[in-house]
């Protein structure tokens, strides 16, 4: 009997041992600090947001590990403009808030030439958790800026609507038009609303811009001739123009009530929020707000409703997904504790602590899991034929007012599609 009981003994014993083997080799690596974690110092980091919660949450986070580093977020006013002087200044911030149009501007090449490489193997940054048409290499192969968040352009749904007057959502453009007749029909004014005030952040660019990216995506020459400026560029745009006038004339939406939107922030989502908008234009950007401001909206708190983010249906194969960079953070190479500020980047570029930044600002996450968050979920089902980084093609910002201004235009009937055309290039 005591032979047996030993040999049962020792048999659960080994059974046991095995069990927590295999448990172990389960768990994910995550993130094990590299350096003395007893290391007393401060890191800083700047940029153009008023606030920065979820940066805080992650720095409480790296505190568990790393107690004695001090970290903090410094809103700089106007961060375009004294970003070089701040980083040769003796208090210059170790990370700082990066755009890919700085990159090839002489205006920001003293900025430029502060930054590390973030691609050195060296460094361990997980970029592969990135999505790749988010990274941006400079001419030498070099990584500058390493995304935090990103955007798109789209629509907020009222899904909730849809259910109750039991229509589906949309997804090819023919569709579209045929959910706002049938909205109408039922009683809604605005199937479909956004703000057109101005020409920035209007609905029109929201709709146009898209479908311009599109187009060019697949035609050196013609992208060449948009970046140049080149009136020969105008016929490009036609598409994209073509239809915002068609979703105007068709009664998609109403541009005098679009109108009495004062802002394509707070108070594109308050007016969503009152419950009766199918559809709302607007850009990544935008939905950020809405957790905030849930709560701000009486009507909302009144009677909830579940909604999402999802691309505009601009043709009969679907939307399209533009990929861009939203906040990009880079290295400042010349600052002081750079071990301990790359073992931050360590730690911060990873799909867990990007995809939490994204879940607490309610923005895009730069990651390869957009089904996080199901406010964007509708994108993660983009096929990638359909989905463009502007960025990567090399896409310049002149091009881009050209299109915002022309589609503003256009849309408010200030001038007509051909003379659109011929102006391009023109625009400011």
């Amino acid at each position: 009997m005591r032979k047996l009981i030993c040999i049962i003994l020792t048999l659960c014993m080994v059974m046991s041992m095995t069990a927590c083997g295999e448990k172990k080799q389960e768990e994910p690596a995550g993130f094990k600090p590299a350096l003395d974690t007893d290391t007393s110092c401060s890191i800083t980091i700047v940029g153009s947001y008023d606030n920065f919660e979820a940066l805080e949450a992650e720095f409480d986070r790296f505190n568990e590990m790393y107690p004695n580093v001090e970290l903090s977020y410094v809103k700089l006013d106007d961060y375009n403009n004294i970003l070089g002087t701040v980083l040769n200044s003796n208090d210059k911030p170790n990370i700082f808030f990066s755009y890919t149009w700085m990159m090839g501007n002489e205006k920001y090449d003293s900025v430029v030439a502060h930054m590390e490489d973030l691609s050195d193997s060296a460094l361990a940054l997980n970029l592969d958790c990135i999505r790749p048409g988010l990274i941006n290499h400079d001419a030498q192969g070099n990584v500058l800026m390493v995304p935090v968040f990103s955007r798109s352009y789209g629509m907020m749904i009222n899904n909730d609507l849809f259910e109750k007057e039991g229509i589906s959502v949309p997804s090819t453009l023919s569709e579209l038009l045929a959910v706002c007749e049938e909205f109408k029909s039922k009683g809604y004014s605005n199937p479909m609303m956004g703000y057109s005030l101005k020409s920035s952040s209007c609905f029109m660019n929201t709709i146009a811009y898209p479908m311009f990216v599109a187009t060019l995506a697949d035609n050196p020459e013609a992208l060449k001739l948009a970046n140049d400026l080149d009136p020969a560029a105008g016929e490009y745009m036609r598409p994209a123009l073509e239809i915002v006038e068609q979703l105007i004339q068709n009664g998609c939406f109403d541009i005098t009530e679009c109108d009495k939107i004062e802002d394509n922030y707070t108070q594109v989502i308050l007016r969503f929020f009152e419950g009766d908008v199918p559809m709302m234009v607007c850009a990544g950007d935008t939905v950020s707000g809405t957790k905030k401001r849930e709560s701000q909206s009486e009507a909302f708190t009144k009677t909830p409703f579940s909604y999402s983010f999802a691309p505009i249906p601009l043709t009969e194969d679907g939307g399209y997904f533009i990929d861009s960079p939203s906040i990009q953070f880079s290295v400042n190479k010349n600052c002081d504790n750079l071990d301990m500020t790359n073992e931050f980047m360590r730690f911060l570029i990873s799909k867990d602590e990007l995809n939490e930044m994204a879940s607490i600002k309610r923005l895009v996450t730069p990651t390869n899991d957009l089904s996080f968050d199901s406010v964007y979920a509708p994108f993660g089902q983009v096929p990638s034929d359909r989905t463009f980084s502007p960025e990567v093609l090399g896409i310049k910002d002149a091009l881009t007012v050209q299109i915002r201004v022309a589609a503003f235009q256009v849309g408010k009937g200030e001038i007509t599609i051909d003379e659109a055309v011929k102006m391009y290039g023109s625009f400011e």
